[in-house]
């Protein structure tokens, strides 16, 4: 590729002229959610004020977890506009969480912030779950573009070294749309506001740390995509496959980047249907 190229290929909106529509229909399709749940409990899970995390919970006792971290290209997102997907869950029987992290442009450029704090949210529900009912030894965590990358890194981290937790402390988990090898998201555009050094590139990207890896993988995108997103979920997918972890890879005919996750909001969805199995709950319960 060209740089032009390069470039385009890490910018979805030259890809879905509808993102502004479907962006719009998240928020409005999480307070119609909140409508019918009730509001979230809220907990912080850190010191500073974007440090808290929102709990959609079900009746069930013990119930499974789900931590979901939203995208937005590490720069846009809050959680209470990533609430859609959460009705899915508490119908089937889990808790689903989603936690507010600092932006990028918060953090002087750097990744380094916001990907400790998705690992500090993950750590805070294993070590509280039972303040909400939850089950810490079912944690499972779901991510969407950037917050798919954000997701792989939950997943590749070394919870007993880092933490004091079980190696195993996340149980499974989907990345929809992410990007696992920062290489080539360092060569495009998002350079710009990303201020990528060696150090952060080698750290965050999750493809490369597959020792680290104890959970079976849902790995996603639609056809509708850009070829490098697809291309990193194939490569991604292949590099598991290699390093013998069980990996699972969703190919959504016709959708686009930001219709993908969608799909987690529904018990016939092409990813709603694949975490209910994962997290081995029933889609008759969640409809």
């Amino acid at each position: 590729m060209d740089q032009a190229e390069l470039d385009t290929a890490y910018d979805q909106s030259a890809w879905a002229p509808n993102r502004e529509q479907l962006i719009k229909r998240y928020a409005t399709e999480s307070e119609a959610v909140r409508a019918r749940l009730g509001a979230p409990r809220r907990y912080a899970y850190g010191a500073t004020p974007i440090e808290g995390l929102d709990v959609y919970a079900t009746a069930r006792a013990h119930a499974p977890i789900n931590v979901f971290i939203h995208g937005g290209a590490w720069r846009a997102g809050l959680a209470g506009n990533y609430a859609f997907p959460a009705e899915l869950f508490v119908r089937a029987g889990a808790h689903f969480v989603v936690p507010d992290f600092a932006a990028v442009q918060d953090a002087g450029g750097s990744l380094m912030p916001m990907a400790a704090q998705v690992r500090d949210a993950v750590a805070w529900v294993k070590r509280n779950a039972h303040r909400f009912g939850g089950d810490p030894d079912r944690i499972y965590v779901s991510g969407h573009s950037s917050g798919a990358h954000l997701a792989g890194v939950i997943l590749t981290t070394d919870w007993r070294r880092d933490f004091d937790l079980p190696a195993d402390t996340v149980k499974g988990g989907l990345c929809s749309s992410g990007m696992y090898d920062l290489k080539p998201v360092r060569l495009s555009a998002r350079n710009a506001y990303v201020k990528f050094t060696d150090e952060m590139e080698q750290a965050l990207s999750s493809q490369r740390h597959l020792d680290t890896l104890n959970a079976p993988v849902i790995l996603s995108h639609g056809t509708l995509e850009s070829p490098e997103f697809q291309r990193q979920a194939r490569d991604f997918a292949a590099a598991l496959t290699a390093a013998g972890k069980p990996v699972q890879l969703l190919v959504g005919e016709g959708y686009n980047h930001f219709e993908m996750i969608e799909t987690l909001g529904t018990p016939d969805g092409l990813l709603g249907r694949a975490v209910l199995e994962q997290m081995s709950l029933s889609q008759g319960d969640a409809r």
